[in-house]
């Protein structure tokens, strides 16, 4: 093995000097020091190394020069990637250049940051390795000088600290936006069928409150509230008022539509929709600029108000979701650790996804379990702490506010009397079989609508759809008792277990044979006003099917939790009391007999509500444990856990066995944007070699070259091509991969060099090399951008397995891959190559994925 002492003499005692150079460091000097490095004792100021020298090492960065030190040889060879260079250092005086140690060294404009270096552009995806890469760099650098001075650990503290303070704002900043979003789509829902005249500003219930003319029996009826017929005609009674009550309401429903489609068309076009489709897209990785931004926060939450008052089958619940993740990426800004990162960012909208459902429902914990199961792409455990305490925040404002005036922060509060048996499971696995069609159904059918909506002239007419729907809407709702109310109270109403005290027709039974002293009643015999109200019903059921096929999906904001569980809630109330009434007047069958005796309370058509909810929504979306989550936080029932698991798993089964995607998956698809599913499996046996580019049709593989290109030729590549990233090779007869090179970034930082770095020129030379070797005596300065170049770029072989890559892409985020045979460059795998191979395996449309 050759010491350090060999090592100095070969370098004392070479052969190459010129004749009129002088060494200025001696022998001595360098013996002294054994613990320095090979590049310092390398960077001597002799400056008229010949072509073996050492130096020779540092202008090239081929991977055939070679160092081979065991048994004292050295061999430094040149390769045709390389060729020789006159490396009389010493001679000539090029702009843009400084000597280190007497060595050159190019001056890196990079070594400052260029604004616009790093970022992306819109429709483009995030490189989760970089920014997470950056964001260790940072950290790392505040934590050593954090030792430096009291100033440093003081920033250092509140750079840790920033991140709780930024869940507390979107806590506080939600929650608020949602109790005011709740109040204000009661009291417009309630104008529509009249106005109180202590103060316009009051809804039904409030108006009421404070009557002292109300009779228990009509508790909804005061004299302070009065009906748009009692105001304009005098009356309440009679055919006039019910035709002027009804075009009042028709009335009020088209103008409060067409508000919020105009707004959303005019200010905000984003603000259209769930959301959620395409905030899993940008949780992926993928950048879509203004989606989350101010216009589309205000627009989103002045127009869900009309939308939701407007009688339309929709909820409020998903776009909350859109509306806290606008919250949490505006104050982002407020912090500059979340501001410049992108993947930091990201884990900031995953906490908001949990504060919107939390807010929705008030589900704080059902609201972490959905960012989790369904929204996500990298949930780290810090995270999952961060978004339990902001959702946390935004209950507890939420409930501070009081919007449904109960002091209560659940949304459909149930007090059930009675234990559920298990043979029950039975008709709760039924429910859960038809939750399970019926999401397989509306997936479909709402997908088909979407599509011709899309393929048609109806897709250039927004205001007239959203107008035509309306109007059916209203006309056809308002007869119909279970439909002219909001479909949150008509839930309530179906979750309600019947007491002596309730006036509803559902718990209209009768009641002869019952004792005023108790308010657990038996089961018995339904009364007339029951059979209407589940005549009433069935047709509401028929009805919020069909329509809300069409309404999901119009540009106004539009969620579907509160639809699919009305849907799910009408149809567990009908089985709930065919299963009272067949235990009532057949308990002495063997399923009753044992745990049903006459008289006693057996069945609660409430639960079985409760139960249909979940399983509706579990079809459509697909959740499970989530699922369940918000249905016991929803309604407090949580020794219901068992019955909702059933119907939940059931419903997934079934819905899965008839088609894999659940409505988000299914927009996202439908609408083209790049989210590469995690749940899918990719079983096809086929080679990276396969899906690369270029293909043996194709023209070469667009490549820099580390050192021997202009900014012309670079500025021309970059015109000619709309790649979104470059190769780096050593030269394009070796394809010896260097690294990687993005687009914006070159753009940026050749537009950059041109303004602050004297003398770049067209002909000025490109260099992605550390060091740099002399330019001729009248050539412009070169130009480099090592800084810019990933010097570390994710490749694979040739004959990796595609399942293993598309494993890859979905698990580190990735961009792009490289790919290589022997060490050299074949071509190049792009997250939009995976999801094109993806969809022609599926026999759907390659060219439907969307980028721009």
């Amino acid at each position: 093995m050759i010491t350090w002492d060999q090592l100095s003499m070969y370098v004392a005692t070479g052969s190459c000097w010129h004749s009129n150079q002088t060494t200025t460091t001696t022998l001595a000097e360098q013996q002294s020091s054994q613990s320095k490095s090979i590049r310092q004792i390398l960077s001597m100021d002799n400056t008229g190394y010949c072509n073996d020298s050492f130096n020779s090492i540092r202008s090239s960065t081929s991977d055939e020069d070679m160092v081979e030190i065991a048994g004292s040889t050295l061999d430094f060879s040149n390769t045709e990637d390389v060729p020789p260079l006159d490396r009389d250092y010493g001679s000539g005086d090029n702009p843009g250049m400084e000597e280190v140690n007497g060595v050159p060294k190019l001056m890196d404009l990079l070594d400052e940051p260029v604004p616009g270096v790093g970022t992306y552009e819109d429709f483009n995806t995030i490189d989760w390795v970089r920014e997470k890469s950056k964001d260790r760099d940072r950290h790392r650098e505040i934590t050593s000088k954090s030792k430096e001075s009291t100033w440093a650990l003081v920033n250092s503290v509140c750079d840790a600290f920033s991140g709780w303070l930024l869940m507390l704002l979107i806590g506080l900043m939600s929650g608020a936006l949602a109790g005011g979003i709740d109040i204000s789509a009661h009291w417009m829902t309630d104008l529509k069928e009249g106005v109180c005249l202590n103060g316009f500003w009051f809804n039904h219930e409030h108006c009421c409150w404070t009557s002292n003319e109300t009779t228990f029996q009509e508790r909804d009826k005061c004299p302070q509230w009065k009906s748009w017929a009692e105001l304009i005609i005098g009356t309440t009674e009679g055919p006039f008022a019910y035709i002027m009550n009804y075009l009042m309401y028709v009335c009020w429903a088209l103008l409060f539509s067409f508000l919020a489609v105009t707004l959303v068309r005019a200010f905000a076009p984003y603000a259209c929709g769930s959301g959620i489709p395409e905030i899993k897209t940008i949780l992926s990785g993928f950048i879509i600029r203004g989606y989350l931004g101010k216009w589309t926060l205000v627009i989103k939450t002045i127009t869900l108000v009309l939308a939701v008052s407007s009688g339309l089958s929709l909820g409020k619940e998903g776009p909350l979701v859109h509306v806290a993740c606008c919250c949490g990426n505006i104050l982002c800004h407020l912090f500059t650790k979340y501001r410049k990162n992108e993947a930091k960012r990201r884990e900031v909208l995953s906490a908001a996804a949990a504060v919107g459902v939390s807010v929705a429902f008030g589900a704080p914990i059902g609201g972490v379990l959905f960012s989790l199961e369904e929204v996500s792409y990298y949930f780290p455990l810090k995270t999952l702490w961060r978004s339990f305490f902001a959702a946390l925040v935004a209950a507890f404002t939420l409930r501070s506010i009081n919007p449904f005036g109960n002091s209560r922060l659940v949304l459909f509060y149930v007090e059930f009397h009675t234990p559920w048996h298990l043979l029950e499971l039975v008709p709760f696995i039924l429910l859960g079989i038809f939750g399970g069609i019926w999401g397989a159904f509306f997936i479909r059918a709402n997908i088909a609508w979407c599509r011709r909506r899309k393929t048609t002239w109806l897709g250039h007419y927004p205001v007239l759809e959203v107008l035509v729907v309306t109007a059916v809407t209203a006309v056809v709702a308002f007869p119909n008792s279970y439909t002219r109310t909001s479909t949150s109270e008509l839930i309530s109403e179906l979750f309600n277990d019947c007491g002596l005290l309730d006036s509803s027709k559902l718990c209209n039974y009768d009641n002869a044979n019952v004792t005023k002293s108790s308010n657990e009643l038996p089961d018995r015999p339904a009364g007339n006003d029951v059979y209407t109200a589940m005549w009433q019903l069935s047709l509401a059921l028929v009805f919020k099917m069909l329509i809300t096929v069409v309404t999901f999906g119009m540009k106004v904001p539009s969620g579907l939790f509160i639809p699919s569980m009305a849907v799910g809630a009408i149809a567990g109330r009908l089985l709930g009391i065919g299963m009272e009434q067949l235990a009532y007047f057949h308990h002495d069958w063997a399923i009753f007999r044992g745990w049903c005796s006459p008289g006693a309370d057996c069945i609660t058509p409430g639960l079985y509500a409760m139960v249909g909810a979940a399983a509706c929504l579990g079809g459509v979306t697909r959740m499970t444990v989530s699922l369940v989550v918000i249905m016991f936080e929803l309604t407090g029932g949580l020794e219901y856990i068992v019955p909702l698991m059933a119907a939940a798993m059931t419903s997934k089964w079934v819905a899965d066995a008839i088609g894999r995607e659940g409505i988000y998956e299914a927009h996202i698809r439908l609408n083209g944007y790049p989210f590469l599913e995690a749940k899918e499996e990719f079983s096809h046996k086929t080679l990276a070699m396969d899906v690369m580019r270029p293909r043996r049709s194709d023209p070469p593989l667009s490549v820099l070259t580390q050192d021997g290109m202009t900014v012309e030729d670079v500025e021309t590549m970059i015109t000619d091509t709309t790649y979104s990233g470059f190769p780096v090779v050593v030269s394009h007869e070796s394809q010896r991969l260097v690294g990687f090179v993005l687009r914006r970034d070159l753009t940026i930082s050749i537009d950059n060099a041109r303004q602050r770095q004297d003398g770049i020129v067209s002909t000025s030379r490109v260099f992605f090399t550390e060091y740099t070797p002399p330019q001729p005596p009248n050539s412009p300065p070169p130009l480099k951008l090592r800084g810019i170049m990933d010097l570390s770029p994710f490749t694979v072989t040739d004959h990796t397995a595609m399942d293993i890559v598309v494993d890859i892409f979905r698990k580190l985020g990735l961009r792009q891959c490289l790919i290589t045979h022997n060490g050299r460059l074949l071509g190049i795998i792009t997250k939009k190559d995976i999801l094109k191979h993806v969809a022609q395996i599926a026999n759907r449309d390659p060219d439907s994925i969307l980028f721009n």
